[in-house]
């Protein structure tokens, strides 16, 4: 900027430029856009017991005063057994950790964790986290959902019979419902997938 103002035959100093450019709020970072690393085509497989593979994503909803708030969904891929359905007006890295870290002090740690690719699982205390636990994070190819098909489904239900079905005052009561409809899901619920029946896990 000041040597554009040269190039105009202004003759104040840069440091007269930069206080009025920091004074009128123009000193803003730039935005880098994020470099991912290539993803790698990974067949949907079902897995032969609970616990090998999970699948996580998150969903965005709003609160009937206009206040958007995120579910975190989290489902074992052997018998699509919701483990968790979290909500908050915020999600970040850490409270995602402290969510997977009860689910595994109840279910222990699954071997690999089927993720698309949102910024919270490239924070760095993400990726020490599955580090320290031998957990393997399996990014889906950008703009191939199918890849992660199980969550998908899962999703689109949840959808339908929760989120789009119900207008929610406060995070609270929409929890409070997810809660009592996951384990209407979880116990009662027939899937096609597993012949009509009830998951069991196994």
């Amino acid at each position: 900027m000041h040597y554009y103002l040269r190039g105009l035959n202004y003759i104040w100093n840069h440091k007269k430029v930069y206080r009025v450019y920091t004074d009128m709020h123009l000193n803003l970072r730039r935005k880098h856009k994020q470099c991912l690393p290539a993803r790698v085509l990974v067949p949907l497989v079902w897995p032969i017991r609970s616990n090998i593979s999970w699948s996580m994503d998150f969903i965005h909803d709003t609160l009937s005063n206009g206040v958007m708030f995120r579910t975190l969904n989290v489902i074992d891929d052997f018998n699509r057994e919701v483990l968790n359905i979290a909500m908050d007006t915020s999600l970040t890295s850490k409270p995602v950790i402290r969510e997977l870290d009860q689910l595994i002090s109840w279910w222990g740690a699954p071997q690999k964790i089927r993720v698309d690719n949102g910024p919270e699982y490239f924070a760095d205390i993400m990726s020490e986290w599955t580090k320290d636990r031998g957990i393997e994070v399996q990014f889906i190819q950008k703009g191939k959902p199918y890849q992660n098909g199980y969550m998908e489904r899962f999703n689109r239900r949840f959808w339908e019979e929760v989120l789009d079905a119900y207008s929610f005052n406060r995070v609270k009561d929409a929890q409070s419902l997810g809660h009592a409809w996951m384990w209407i899901y979880n116990n009662e619920h027939p899937h096609s997938a597993l012949g009509y029946v009830p998951r069991q896990r196994g």
